[in-house]
């Protein structure tokens, strides 16, 4: 039998769609020194079978790119459209003059989105001098591969906004849920480490907040559980983390780990 070789995680940013600190805030949170309080906009990088898989590439993704000394990306995975999420694809620009078009993956909605915000990049008619291109895998709510690497799709809701977190083997992201349903649960079921969002202690429409993401730790039983897509508003990192479970972490900006 084949031992495959280790997933490894890096989580790129781990904070909500204003990042921490949040612009002309004085909020105790948002004034920390503690460096696991600064958090940029949610993303992981997945280094498998030697590639590199972004999840998302939202406003900090060169920032995130330039402090983990990644070298070259092969495949972006879109979890959904929305700003925090998208909006650093021009970014790809210096792995597209070195690689080629970069493969990027999302559903058809979100790839029409994309679409119309870079239409420069997806224009191969009038195509501009220096713009990056790609190449477009549109995906459903099955499973695909990424160079070989099997990929299971996981759809959960973000208020009305349909959202795909991922499988890779025995490691599975969730970002931007509030609502998940049985089935889609059950491809979560036997993870070792379960990645999930929780953005405060108080309720939000379209969110877990911090009961609702430990529940469903509890419902899924990974090995290990790190909660990411934080506002200022769930508290400091040291004071949160010692109210956890054992098994739950708080994820911060440039950790590693892993599966």
């Amino acid at each position: 039998m084949v031992k495959l070789r280790a997933l490894k995680v890096t989580f790129l940013g781990t904070g909500t769609s204003q990042g921490i600190p949040v612009i002309g805030s004085n909020h105790p949170v948002c004034r920390s020194s503690d460096p696991r309080d600064k958090r940029l906009r949610v993303s992981v990088l997945i280094e498998v079978d030697e590639l590199n898989i972004v999840i998302d590439c939202g406003p900090d993704f060169r920032q995130q790119m330039l402090s983990n000394q990644v070298q070259k990306l092969d495949a972006i995975l879109f979890t959904h459209e929305h700003s925090d999420h998208t909006v650093g694809l021009d970014d790809i620009r210096p792995y597209f003059f070195k690689q080629g078009d970069i493969p990027v993956y999302a559903h058809q909605r979100v790839m029409a989105s994309l679409q119309k915000r870079f239409d420069y990049i997806f224009d191969s008619e009038n195509k501009y001098p220096g713009a990056p291109s790609v190449q477009e895998h549109v995906i459903t709510n099955t499973a695909f591969t990424v160079k070989g690497v099997n990929i299971i799709p996981v759809e959960v809701m973000h208020n009305r906004v349909q959202v795909f977190g991922f499988r890779i083997r025995d490691f599975a992201y969730i970002t931007d849920a509030k609502i998940v349903e049985e089935e889609e649960a059950e491809k979560l079921k036997g993870v070792d480490v379960l990645v999930v969002n929780a953005l405060r202690k108080e309720p939000h429409h379209s969110h877990f907040n911090l009961e609702e993401a430990l529940d469903f730790i509890q419902k899924i039983k990974p090995e290990k559980a790190f909660l990411t897509h934080i506002s200022h508003l769930l508290g400091f990192h040291e004071e949160v983390q010692a109210q956890l479970p054992p098994n739950v972490y708080l994820a911060y900006d440039n950790l590693q780990i892993e599966i």
